[in-house]
């Protein structure tokens, strides 16, 4: 057949410009827009050849077989058809395993078949030498290009190179065309606690203050005003400025509700020894017939800090927005995904604004957003939990036993605030864009 197919090594095609561009292989140290090296690629191969282009077929590895955002963007391409192997770990790096074996059947098949005249090989292993050398055998003709290497030598394998029909070196311009160097991004940062929870930080340890705990104890019940505090809410406020571990909680003495709310015996009371609020025995209470508050209790926090639920119900205003889920009706989950596929980079902190950009919208009423800005930097829970599932669809639980690192979720969350702060009313004066 008088076309030709191009066959490309993403390994070494990525890993090769990030070495002359960066003067780093590693592919994270690159930006790369498909859609123009897929382009540059199909004008380079139909100039060289003269014949109108098959197919490219891009050749890759990922854990466990499963597409990365950029084989979802290449799929997708017209002409390209994506290839995975597997990537694994073996003494504390990751190696390919089964690209080139894949490339060497595909090879052969065209060949055998005659699907086309000429073939491009975009790679530089050896292992693919006997797959050319049965291809050559078929009557095509094969192509080998390399991409200008760092130290200006050929990076490819002197076999490869001596067996191959045509050969030609990608340089430096051609290659900018479609790649260019990440910025360095210096690591995130997570904004500081605010000014409440820095105060609780900064309280002097609970040791110096049993004494004065034993005094407040040892003194005498007094009466006292209907509108003043219950001596045992202001004991348990002044033990609480300290952080407590969950050892600490689980250690806590539990304190009576019917103290805290004045309901009890003594003289503050409206009850007798026998009363209780809602604790009884035949409630399932205790034996005593008071009712135990379970004291404060951990919840997940932005800041690192104790907070003390109320009681049942939402932690605050921000839980009782609905999730991007509750937002979405199937057709715009349809649309999403096609955008999350062709044009979603998978950067961490652009997943977080995208997601932002989408509950904002969905939602409609600006004003109930402001409710957050109470709550910075925390999110809330259910939608914070939606926001991560959301980012590891783009690849960010790769490499990191499946688990977002603290980096990226940083910079995830991120994305969301910088993205809410331009949207909501007054968001600019709390979210800064350093």
């Amino acid at each position: 057949m008088d076309r030709c197919v191009v066959l490309v090594d993403a390994g070494y095609l990525l890993g090769a410009a990030a070495s002359l561009l960066a003067g780093d292989p590693s592919r994270s140290r690159v930006t790369v827009d498909h859609t123009a090296l897929i382009a540059a690629l199909r004008e380079r191969a139909e100039d060289e050849t003269g014949l109108p282009l098959l197919r490219i077929y891009w050749f890759d590895a990922a854990p466990d077989r499963r597409p990365m955002p950029e084989h979802r963007r290449l799929r997708v391409l017209p002409r390209v058809t994506v290839r995975l192997g597997a990537l694994t770990r073996a003494e504390g790096r990751w190696v390919q395993k089964g690209v080139d074996a894949a490339m060497h059947a595909e090879l052969s098949e065209l060949a055998r078949n005659r699907a086309c005249a000429d073939v491009v090989l975009v790679t530089g292993d050896g292992d693919l030498l006997p797959g050319m050398m049965s291809a050559k055998e078929h009557g095509v003709v094969v192509h080998l290009w390399a991409l200008q290497a760092a130290d200006g030598d050929f990076n490819q394998s002197e076999d490869l190179v001596g067996e191959a029909d045509e050969r030609r070196v990608l340089d430096r311009d051609w290659i900018e065309r479609w790649v260019a160097v990440r910025e360095t991004v210096p690591p995130f940062t997570a904004p500081g606690p605010r000014p409440e929870i820095a105060k609780i930080l900064s309280a002097p340890p609970a040791a110096v203050r049993p004494a004065a705990a034993t005094a407040v104890a040892a003194e005498p019940a007094r009466p006292r005003p209907a509108h003043a505090a219950p001596a045992a809410a202001v004991t348990a406020a002044t033990a609480l400025k300290v952080v407590p571990t969950p050892k600490d909680l689980a250690g806590r003495t539990p304190v009576p509700v019917a103290a805290v709310n004045g309901h009890g015996p003594g003289p503050g009371g409206h009850g007798s020894a026998s009363g209780s609020v809602n604790g009884s025995a035949a409630h399932g209470g205790p034996a005593n017939g008071t009712a135990l508050h379970g004291g404060p209790v951990l919840r997940w926090s932005s800041d690192r800090g104790w907070v003390d639920r109320p009681g049942p119900g939402p932690d605050t205003a921000g839980d009782t927005l609905p999730t991007l889920a509750q937002l979405t009706t199937a057709e715009q989950r349809w649309a999403d995904r096609e955008e999350d596929i062709t044009t979603i980079g998978g950067d961490a902190h652009e997943v977080g604004q995208v997601f932002a950009r989408r509950w904002t919208e969905r939602l409609g009423d600006v004003e109930r957003l402001t409710a957050l800005w109470a709550d910075y930097p925390r999110i809330p829970h259910r939608v914070d939990g939606e926001l991560l599932r959301y980012a590891a669809r783009f690849g960010l639980l790769a490499h990191k036993d499946d688990q977002i690192d603290e980096h990226d979720r940083y910079a995830i969350r991120a994305g969301f605030w910088k993205e809410l702060a331009a949207r909501v009313p007054g968001g600019d004066l709390i979210v800064v864009d350093d």
